[in-house]
């Protein structure tokens, strides 16, 4: 009798049923992720104690927060988080900045989410910034700008797992 011919038996059709449901799901997770950001409340903002009034703006702009953590970054991880600018003149400013104090690291849900949320914080440069931005209410300069968030949906994917397991994106 040839393997194809012998019945399936039920532990087989369960690992098979599961192994589908898996594909599926990420599948799905997938489709999830390009609606996805990744945002970083600064030292600065948070020192400031601005990190509820840019939370707020964050929610009422329609974002949903599917995680969301207080952190205080070392120098060893917020160069490993800004190591895409390690030959840059001030990437070691940015890791003492980093470093220097609690952060508020978040991924958030919404259509178009890395596009919509690159116009709601507004220019690097708060003097740039769109009035009604994040960055014109909250940020003091370049160097202290109050907000991170991702510039495209693969970095936002990135900088997400940087902070976040799965099992902690709900």
């Amino acid at each position: 009798m040839s393997r194809k011919s012998k019945p399936k038996s039920r532990i087989h059709k369960l690992a098979v049923d599961s192994i589908k449901r898996i594909d599926y799901l990420c599948d799905q997770k997938f489709k999830t992720m390009t609606n996805r950001t990744f945002t970083m409340i600064k030292p600065d903002a948070t020192e400031k104690g601005h990190t509820g009034g840019i939370l707020q703006m964050i929610n009422k702009a329609g974002y949903r927060i599917v995680a969301m953590k207080m952190t205080h970054l070392s120098k060893e991880k917020a160069g490993e988080f800004y190591a895409v600018h390690k030959e840059r003149p001030f990437y070691q400013e940015l890791v003492d900045f980093m470093s220097r104090g609690p952060i508020t690291a978040a991924i958030l849900e919404k259509e178009n989410a890395v596009e919509d949320f690159r116009k709601l914080i507004g220019a690097t440069n708060p003097a740039n910034a769109e009035e009604g931005t994040i960055r014109k209410i909250y940020a003091a300069s370049v160097g202290e700008n109050a907000i991170h968030g991702s510039d495209s949906d693969e970095n936002a994917a990135i900088e997400g797992a940087f902070f976040f397991s799965k099992l902690e994106q709900f």
